[in-house]
């Protein structure tokens, strides 16, 4: 079992949210941390420990950014990370898999599967390092964690959408 660390250099943990219930609000997270541990005899035993930074949210809007950190959605003063940490994992293709583990965000923690694919191969870098890289997705209702805050429209219907799309890009490195 080889262990590995997120390289938040090499690492976006990405969102769309639909907003006005016509178009699709993006934003990331810009500090990812954690582990992997993985053998390519054994991939179920994967283990996948991530914890997100929730302060460093990014919409490219300052105001929106700051209620996004306020009491009305995230409270990053209460719950300043989120977290994931996989129980299950199967192998579902040649470079993908079916993860399934517990999110916590806002102090709420629900099962969530994650759809992981194109898992590469170990390489080498020039630095010394052995690389390999995924991209992850899975879809969750912001309800489910107490992330309630809405307005109502004039014209019908609501302000946010409730199913938040997360992508993550990642990168991880192993000491040589």
């Amino acid at each position: 079992m080889s262990t590995y660390q997120i390289d938040p250099a090499h690492t976006q943990a990405q969102f769309k949210v639909r907003h006005l219930m016509i178009s699709n609000v993006k934003g990331e997270f810009d500090k990812v941390a954690g582990t992997v541990e993985y053998d390519d005899a054994n991939p179920s035993a994967a283990k996948i420990d991530v914890t997100i930074d929730v302060a460093s949210i990014s919409t490219r809007e300052p105001q929106r950014d700051a209620h996004l950190k306020s009491a009305d959605f995230f409270d990053v003063e209460k719950f300043p990370t989120m977290r994931f940490v996989s129980k299950d994992v199967v192998k579902s293709g040649e470079d993908s898999f079916e993860v399934v583990g517990d999110l916590t965000i806002h102090g709420v923690t629900k099962t969530v599967d994650l759809n992981v694919e194109d898992f590469t191969p170990e390489m080498k870098d020039p630095y010394g390092l052995f690389r390999r890289g995924a991209s992850a997705k899975t879809t969750i209702l912001r309800s489910d964690f107490g992330l309630v805050y809405n307005a109502l429209l004039e014209a019908g219907g609501v302000a946010i959408g409730d199913e938040v799309h997360i992508t993550i890009d990642t990168e991880f490195t192993r000491q040589a």
